[in-house]
């Protein structure tokens, strides 16, 4: 038998690369999008048992979407009858109108993901459900990233993908007019993606490997197909901002270099230029958002490369405007480290103790090490 180690690496590298296109592909034509993961999730077995013995294909992802539409065509098979049966037959006839695949396959990430943001998906939801139908995140994974329990969290992915196929939710990219209105699902979905790859700036998780690239590219294609929207143009200016200083995130033995004392001759500065012209775009725009005022925040620490220091005035003012638009439980624990820096650690230590009663924050770990650091800065 031959060595199965190049076929596991073969399809480890498609499941990383490609798991959302292929699922995109599957879904759009079917609306099935549980559907679609578990044809594709026995496509991965059959390759499993199939390539170390006849060789990895010259085309693995066109052999994995082949196999995958036939599993799909022959649940549909057998559901003639019974409950549903005409909405299968629908789904038979929607997979069986080529026999081959296309040896490029067609990406309809984009289309799936404004399905995922449909107004008849529960809007808590949306984000969510992008990130497990595109990028392959699991249920505690994405629980993680919203704060929310995995159990939870995968009982209502679950019943959202149960709604995309029985309302029938049509799987394209909507028009002018209804586009900006499911704008937000999207982005959000981007940067909780991004945010996970953050995480990992090394590459040393293979879950999380190419990640933030990938989030970027998303970013980028929507920015380019929205460009009068002013949020996807500030979300793509955060992630650059950030992205830019992935190699200073870590020293010379892997530890965690803070913001306030990484080395800027390691930050990308083309990229930060990019950056800049992005957000400096947005603001000729109306809409001022959540995403722009990050990129702002990240635009103030960016400015010590040229100064020697943060404009930390201006980094505590952005997250007075953040907390006021969203309120949310994470910028508020931003925006009392951005208080200390600013106003002193005392000051920031009572912003913190605000927040002891919001039980989002309990297993919330930065939130607990900003409270360890400004008791400490305090003398408390």
């Amino acid at each position: 038998m031959e060595d199965v180690a190049p076929a596991w690496e073969t399809a480890e590298a498609v499941a990383r690369r490609s798991v959302g296109k292929l699922v995109a592909f599957l879904a759009a034509r079917t609306r099935d999008v549980a559907g679609a993961q578990d044809a594709l999730a026995d496509a991965f077995a059959a390759a499993l048992e199939t390539w170390p013995r006849t060789g990895v294909p010259d085309n693995p992802e066109a052999w994995l979407l082949t196999v995958a539409r036939r599993r799909m065509i022959d649940v549909s098979r057998q559901r003639r009858t019974g409950e549903g049966a005409a909405e299968h037959m629908l789904l038979l006839a929607e997979l069986a109108q080529d026999d081959e695949v296309a040896p490029a396959v067609p990406d309809e990430r984009l289309a799936l993901m404004f399905a995922c943001a449909h107004p008849a998906i529960d809007q808590g939801v949306r984000a969510p459900l992008i990130l497990q139908t595109i990028l392959g995140f699991d249920a505690a994974a994405i629980g993680s990233a919203f704060l929310v329990a995995p159990a939870t969290m995968g009982q209502r992915l679950v019943r959202a993908k149960a709604r995309i196929r029985q309302a029938g939710i049509p799987f394209h990219v909507p028009g002018p007019a209804e586009l900006p209105g499911r704008l937000e699902a999207v982005l959000d979905a981007i940067y909780a993606a991004y945010s996970e790859g953050w995480d990992d700036p090394a590459g040393t998780d293979a879950r999380r490997r190419n990640l933030a690239g990938e989030a970027l590219w998303l970013g980028r294609l929507v920015a380019s197909l929205l460009p009068g929207e002013a949020e996807a143009l500030g979300l793509l200016s955060l992630m650059l901002h950030s992205h830019a200083r992935r190699d200073a995130r870590r020293d010379a033995t892997g530890g965690y270099v803070p913001l306030a004392v990484q080395d800027t001759a390691l930050w990308d500065a083309p990229m930060i230029d990019e950056a800049e012209a992005l957000l400096a775009q947005a603001s000729t725009l109306a809409g001022l958002g959540r995403y722009q005022l990050e990129a702002a925040v990240q635009s103030a620490h960016s400015v010590r490369r040229r100064t020697g220091r943060a404009d930390a005035a201006a980094i505590a003012q952005l997250y007075d405007a953040l907390w006021n638009l969203t309120h949310s439980p994470v910028v508020a624990v931003n925006r009392a480290i951005a208080i200390a820096g600013h106003r002193g650690a005392a000051q920031g230590l009572a912003a913190l103790e605000a927040l002891t009663g919001d039980a989002r924050l309990q297993e919330y770990q930065p939130y607990w090490a900003a409270r360890a650091s400004l008791l400490a800065a305090t003398g408390a």
